[in-house]
């Protein structure tokens, strides 16, 4: 049995795991639709379409709801890093801390201040501040990705820093370097592509559900139900196939700076060149090998390096206390990118179906999209286990171990702790997600009234209770 403290080192990084992971759903949707909500509000504007009015005071109710409960899963993580994380923080804060704090001063103040007018002030300012209070919130929500991504592609590939001699701390030395770290614009293009998919799938199935429920009822379905599924299926079939061209130069990218991290992600143990590509297989850490191997012949070369003759690392170029977990990333990679290729085919299909003019009556397609409705946050989480296990065993790549970085803390408290947040988000962001869904079962009307300025409070707060929102009409109590 593995001694106490590697358990407690377990537990400290499953409990950091399951929170972040709860969270970075989140402001991926926070993300995604303010930018949606921009789009609408722009469109009405430009054509005074009241269709477009009335799909941004729909989803505006669900934007409140989702950007509460971001902000309160966030502040969970601040703790962790005190609690559990005590070291990193110590040697890493002169570097992530600061760029953390950017990210409050910038993006949040800009997101918190503008809040109240998109969400109360259409009919107190002009169309035109309005509208630049929705959009200074879209900004906000790109920014606090810009800099949590910095902060995160710094520890993946860091630069830019010198290390105290005496105290072991990462001392900032050229804050651009630090910044634009060689990994941060890849992924900061990935993350982003990747919120507006998920966006636009969670779009597109709530439009699908409706024009289902509408057929099913007999009755037409209402012009923002047509609007908005027809706007989600052209989100998906522009954005999926970037997706993937960002998501291959993302792996150029990796396989210069984190080769381990590549040779896990494909369960290759032996560096060479003309490498197949593994299309399925379970890595064994024991043994060096991946059992039950099905390969493709030198497309492992191809995709990795744009060359036949292209050399792909193996796990054994390195020694065995720096190989991550290979069979983890192994299937979470595989995972996301099955995921992310059913999103281009849906898109593809949509717009087939479109040039037969049969996208609001297919109805196989429609019940396609309803089921593609989490694909986009799975492929999201698939990615970012991706990348945190793949970098592992280190918090600060090829720097700081894990082992270093955590608190020296006993595992009962971290057992304790562990399972007190997983009952208390299972209750608060269960029962958020419960309300969510109530609401998207609604249909969006046309003169769909905006969230009631009397529940102000509850819904800033991310608590707004389903009973606002009358069942039968969809409008504001």
């Amino acid at each position: 049995m593995p001694p106490s403290h590697d358990l407690a080192l377990l537990l400290a990084r499953f409990q950091f795991a399951f929170t972040v992971g709860v969270h970075i759903i989140f402001p991926a949707f926070s993300i995604g639709l303010a930018a949606y909500l921009a789009v609408l509000e722009g469109l009405w504007l430009k054509t005074s379409r009241t269709v477009f009015l009335d799909l941004y005071r729909y989803w505006i109710k669900i934007f409140s709801i989702v950007f509460g409960m971001g902000v309160v899963s966030g502040l969970v993580m601040s703790y962790e890093f005190g609690t559990n994380w005590s070291v990193f923080s110590q040697k890493a804060g002169p570097i992530t801390g600061v760029l953390l704090s950017y990210e409050v001063m910038t993006a949040f103040f800009l997101e918190a201040g503008f809040l109240g007018i998109m969400l109360f002030g259409m009919n107190k300012v002009g169309r035109g501040l309005h509208f630049a209070a929705t959009c200074c919130v879209s900004i906000g929500t790109l920014i606090s990705m810009t800099w949590i991504l910095s902060s995160n592609s710094w520890m993946q590939t860091p630069q830019g820093y010198t290390i105290d001699p005496v105290t072991g701390r990462f001392l900032p030395a050229d804050w651009l370097a630090i910044i634009f770290n060689p990994s941060f614009p890849f992924r900061l293009v990935h993350m982003g592509l990747a919120a507006f998919l998920s966006v636009a799938f969670i779009v597109g199935a709530t439009g699908a559900w409706h024009l289902l429920k509408a057929r099913k009822q007999g009755i037409a379905a209402s012009e923002p139900v047509r609007v908005m599924f027809s706007m989600a299926m052209w989100m998906a079939a522009l954005l999926a196939p970037i997706q993937i061209l960002a998501g291959d130069a993302h792996g150029l990218n990796t396989l210069k700076y984190q080769p381990a991290k590549i040779a896990a992600m494909e369960g290759d143990w032996e560096s060479e060149s003309r490498a197949p590509e593994l299309l399925f297989g379970i890595p064994n850490m024991q043994t060096g090998h991946t059992d039950y191997a099905i390969k493709l012949p030198w497309a492992g070369s191809l995709i990795l390096t744009h060359s036949l003759n292209g050399k792909v690392p193996g796990l054994k170029d390195f020694p065995r206390d720096e190989r991550p977990p290979s069979p983890v990333i192994f299937f979470s990679f595989r995972i996301m990118v099955a995921l992310g290729m059913l999103m281009a085919l849906v898109g593809f299909w949509s717009l087939w179906l479109r040039r037969r003019k049969t996208l609001f009556t297919n109805k196989v397609f429609q019940y396609v999209a309803l089921c593609m409705a989490p694909a986009g946050f799975l492929a999201l989480l698939c990615g970012w286990v991706t990348t945190e296990v793949g970098r592992q065993p280190w918090t600060v790549y090829g720097l700081l171990r894990t082992s270093q970085s955590v608190s020296p803390v006993v595992l009962s408290s971290i057992a304790v702790s562990m399972t007190a947040f997983v009952v208390v988000y299972v209750l608060v962001f269960g029962s958020g997600l419960g309300i969510l869904v109530r609401l998207l079962g609604h249909a969006p009307q046309t003169g769909e009234a905006p969230p009631p300025p009397e529940h102000a409070a509850e819904i800033l707060a991310g608590r707004m209770h389903p009973d606002l929102i009358d069942p039968p009409t969809g409008k504001g109590a």
